[in-house]
């Protein structure tokens, strides 16, 4: 099938490349992403490939099936920058990859929480200059305290599997409690409650409309002063301006960030050479204690080989007309 398969990076190209020998698909790399300005390169393939920062709005959608596209390939499990509705109305499919590697978020959780509790990234800075004075670094032990993660899919008890190895007391937020969780003693509650009572702070929720700035000035109000909030999820779960004036007020005393609201136009690039003009991204990178990765928590060699693998078995699914596992359905769409 051919396939044009944009936001591509050198290591999307060498993981889809290499699975691609078992499915043959003619893939056609492009480095943009996909926006209204975009999609006329994607006139006549009948499959697209995409991922977590290509914009598949309803304008989008309308032009790619208005060019011959019948299929919209997520290689991520997130859906959210895509206009479902729109696509259920023109009959367009979109599959996705489910779970790629919750290993690989989990563990990527624990380092931020890690990193910003033993300041690994001041120490690592000083030790370089010849500075190996120990004020400034004093951390805590995680053994006894309380981890709160809000959302227990793969991820999310992943993290809590790991924290349990800890000795934490942990506390979850979900709508359907996880029952390995719950056989590691986690103990589910109203999000009022996990964010008065933890130290720590998790998130692992998709972005939903109950979702979106889920942490706002009112939620971090509750929230112990000087806790740590760590967001691997979606950008928007957290309100990014609210959040600058906790850290300033120092009811929040740490942060950990692999996602960001407005990453679009930010992340997967290299901007070194440039002046951010993202003024509230500008303002939390001047934070000591703050830590912000570019949406890198994915990022590990069995990742990336497991969304490569499952792109392309979605796309042979639909190709060949069998059922696909990992298609994303709207409440239209019969299951």
């Amino acid at each position: 099938m051919r396939v044009a398969v944009f936001s591509t990076k050198s290591y999307d190209r060498m993981f889809l490349e290499a699975a691609n020998e078992k499915f043959g698909h003619q893939l056609t790399f492009l480095t943009p992403r996909l926006t209204c300005e975009t999609v006329p390169l994607a006139v006549g393939y009948p499959a697209i490939c995409v991922f977590v920062q290509d914009d598949l709005n309803r304008e989008v959608l309308h032009a790619l099936a208005a060019g011959g596209t019948r299929l919209v390939a997520l290689r991520s499990a997130g859906f959210n920058n895509v206009d479902l509705a729109a696509a259920d109305d023109l009959g367009l499919s979109v599959v996705r990859v489910p779970a790629y590697s919750p290993h690989a978020v989990a563990e990527h959780a624990v380092a931020l929480m890690l990193t910003l509790n033993r300041k690994i990234h001041r120490a690592h800075a000083r030790v370089r200059e010849g500075n190996f004075a120990l004020e400034g670094l004093l951390g805590f032990d995680f053994f006894g305290r309380t981890v709160g993660i809000v959302g227990t899919g793969q991820i999310g008890a992943g993290v809590a599997q790991i924290m349990h190895g800890f000795g934490c007391r942990l506390l979850a937020c979900d709508v359907r409690p996880d029952p390995q969780c719950l056989a590691l003693g986690v103990e589910y509650c109203p999000i009022e409650r996990l964010l008065s009572e933890s130290d720590v702070v998790t998130l692992h929720c998709p972005l939903t409309p109950q979702t979106y700035h889920l942490i706002d000035n009112a939620a971090m109000a509750r929230m112990k002063r000087g806790a740590m909030l760590i967001n691997t999820s979606r950008g928007a779960v957290v309100n990014a301006v609210s959040v600058i004036e906790a850290l300033k007020s120092g009811q929040i005393g740490y942060l950990g960030l692999d996602v960001y609201e407005e990453e679009a136009d930010l992340f997967f690039e290299d901007l070194s050479d440039k002046v951010i003009q993202d003024d509230t991204l500008a303002r939390l990178l001047t934070f000591p204690n703050v830590i912000i990765t570019g949406h890198q928590a994915f990022f590990t060699r069995e990742a990336l080989e497991r969304i490569a693998q499952t792109t392309l078995e979605n796309i042979s699914d639909f190709e060949q007309g069998r059922e696909c596992r990992h298609r994303v359905k709207t409440d239209r769409v019969v299951k």
